[in-house]
């Protein structure tokens, strides 16, 4: 049985996209994991986030978008192939490295050409990407080395002091994180079992 659509209009999820688009941190449930977000562009926000998960900057970070036209500025147009790819596993719980426009902030992509992009059906995580009008910043919540929060009661425990709304809601289907699949190349190069890598 699919999950309800998650309506924009809802006060919570309105409150969420606010934070969002006034700088701020939201956690947030994603299809296997709870996530940290905010506006990618914006670098004080996207500090925060290594900070709570004292994370090096170079390992860059997913985006997760609500719908493909939401990535069109920010990845490089697909050959045909990939395209194709694109097109099975979107919307979905799949994750894939693409190449990165030129213009791309370094922290977003680590220092590659390249970057880390879904296109989520999760009924709350996409709510809240087409609420705050950008592709977010999806990474786990959890600190770096340590197993991703599954509940906002865990964020709160782990994470509370350095997240400024937690949208609730439940988690997807997945056991962990998203697969993670090499745009150029197909390969997978994470599981979705294999938490504690997470992005």
């Amino acid at each position: 049985m699919s999950e309800p659509a998650l309506s924009p209009s809802l006060p919570r999820l309105r409150r969420a996209a606010g934070v969002i688009e006034a700088g701020g941190v939201v956690a947030y449930p994603t299809e296997g994991v709870w996530g940290l977000g905010c506006d990618p562009l914006d670098l004080d926000a996207f500090a925060r986030i290594l900070v709570a998960k004292a994370r090096p900057a170079q390992m860059g970070v997913i985006l997760l978008a609500a719908d493909r036209a939401q990535l069109d500025s920010w990845i490089e147009p697909p050959d045909t192939e990939l395209e194709s790819r694109l097109a099975e596993t979107w919307p979905g719980p799949v994750t894939w490295i693409l190449p990165a426009r030129p213009w791309v902030p370094f922290w977003v992509t680590g220092g590659r050409d390249t970057l880390a992009a879904r296109v989520s059906a999760h009924p709350v995580a996409s709510a809240l990407s087409r609420a705050s009008g950008t592709p977010i910043v999806s990474t786990s919540a959890n600190r770096s080395g340590k197993p991703p929060a599954r509940s906002a009661i865990q964020v709160r425990r782990w994470l509370g002091d350095h997240v400024d709304f937690i949208l609730g809601g439940p988690t997807g289907s997945l056991s962990g994180p998203t697969p993670i699949y090499d745009g150029r190349t197909g390969r997978m190069i994470r599981g979705h079992t294999t938490g504690a890598q997470s992005r």
